[in-house]
């Protein structure tokens, strides 16, 4: 039978987990490397860019630096991306623990 009391406190429940997730990602950082490491891209787990490193080699060769930088980013991108994806689920799976809105026992 449908409780909407459990229903409440499953939403409470996750909307704290959701906030304590967002500082954490926020706490993360994930970096990325292109050229064997002559281009070092880093951001937190919340998307915000706060280091770039670039090889004095490459100072004078804008074209390569530019794919290079791109080459960064777009891993810095994917990898930012993983790490949301896998917060979401384990925010999913902790929340998932004990709560069923319907009554019963939950699956085991």
């Amino acid at each position: 039978m449908f409780d909407p009391n459990q229903l409440g406190a499953l939403l409470g429940s996750m909307q704290d987990s959701i906030k304590e997730l967002e500082e954490q990602n926020k706490q993360t950082t994930l970096t990325a490397k292109s050229g064997g490491g002559l281009v070092s891209v880093s951001a937190n787990g919340a998307g915000e860019v706060i280091d770039i490193s670039i090889d004095d080699s490459l100072l004078e060769d804008k074209e390569s630096l530019q794919i290079l930088l791109i080459s960064a980013f777009n891993d810095l991108c994917k990898n930012i991306e993983s790490n949301r994806q896998s917060s979401a689920l384990n925010l999913l799976n902790g929340l998932g623990g004990g709560f069923n809105i319907f009554g019963g026992k939950p699956n085991a």
